[in-house]
């Protein structure tokens, strides 16, 4: 099996034959969902074991299913869940309840995807936000201290990983102070790194055994001026696998976003030169995706180890009530709601 170091979107609902043929010739690691891939849960249950059984092994198939603004799946068939920020008031007043609470809500939401054959959620942000940054990360951080955001990430990890779903940690090393939206241009952070190792990267140190990582297109100036993180060696190899002590299988942000210039074949061979294991391409573009194709090679060395001890983490989940959990994360989530 020649697996291949990208991570593909699909364009809709269901496997088209074109894609079906790419599938089979370009074997991507791995697949991931967005909103225009849902309908129902029986059609991204067979959306999922199409995927699987066209590459002929149990691929990964992640998807953002963070609740709040960031929910793929949604009602009427699966239910709302509230963003990070909820859980970062609920420890404001007693952290073991907010722990406690990050974790079932993790914990319920990777039940909602394991039944459907989904196994990775690109979830815990330990993204440490600021006033004056871009909105696109705000509630759904899980406060603006990195202690406080890195515990609350460890809770929902833990959660997501009960129910046999990996976690993918994200924003490597920090998107909290970026003052852009990176899906539409590049973010450059001008903080000096005495601060940046004490506020942004310490919210991560602590989280650096998960499985899986992404990384923020962001440029820090003040350790390499020219390239943001996920096309930088230098913020790769002494910041993200160096500082944070980051060991898991390490994927790009959507190599399509607008934060990167050049070509896709370009972004994905700067991604992968500068330390990155995988590529992720989201859109579903089917040209675009043969174009990261051809310029990606089959997952080997440092890159499949890494894969390999993510993937033998994915377990059967632990006994779980769930009716009862739902009744309990209703109770907590309306307490802190009326509070």
């Amino acid at each position: 099996m020649a697996t291949h170091v990208f991570i593909t979107g699909l364009s809709g609902p269901a496997i088209t034959a074109d894609e079906r043929a790419f599938l089979r010739s370009a074997e991507p690691w791995g697949l991931i969902l967005f909103k225009r891939n849902v309908e129902a849960p029986d059609q991204v249950a067979e959306l999922v074991q199409s995927f699987r059984d066209i590459l002929g092994w149990h691929a990964p198939v992640l998807i953002d299913q963070e609740g709040g603004r960031v929910q793929r799946l949604g009602p009427p068939h699966w239910p709302a869940y509230p963003p990070g920020a909820a859980f970062a008031r609920l420890y404001e007043r007693d952290p073991d309840v907010g722990l406690a609470a990050a974790r079932l809500g993790a914990r319920l939401i990777a039940s909602d995807l394991a039944a459907l054959g989904i196994d990775v959620d690109c979830l815990p942000l330990a993204d440490v936000p600021v006033a004056e940054g871009d909105p696109i990360i705000g509630d759904r951080a899980y406060g603006t201290s990195p202690g406080k955001v890195a515990a609350i990430a460890r809770a929902v990890a833990d959660g997501l990983l009960q129910a046999g779903v990996l976690p993918v940690l994200k924003h490597l090393p920090g998107h909290g102070r970026a003052t852009a939206d990176s899906h539409l241009r590049l973010p450059v952070v001008d903080t000096d790194r005495a601060t940046l190792e004490q506020t942004d990267f310490a919210a991560f140190r602590p989280l650096g055994d998960l499985p899986l990582g992404m990384t923020a297109h962001v440029v820090f100036s003040a350790i390499d001026p020219a390239q943001p993180a996920t096309t930088s060696a230098t913020m790769i190899g002494e910041v993200i696998r160096g500082s944070i002590c980051f060991r898991g299988l390490l994927m790009s942000d959507d190599i399509s976003m607008g934060a990167l210039s050049g070509s896709l074949a370009e972004r994905s061979r700067a991604s992968l030169t500068a330390g990155c294991d995988v590529v992720l391409h989201c859109n579903g573009k089917l040209a675009e995706m043969e174009e990261v194709a051809a310029n990606v090679p089959v997952l080997a060395d440092e890159a499949k180890r890494r894969a390999d001890a993510a993937l033998a983490m994915r377990a059967a989940p632990q006994d779980f009530d769930l009716a009862a959990a739902r009744r309990l994360f209703a109770k907590t989530m309306g307490e802190e709601r009326s509070a």
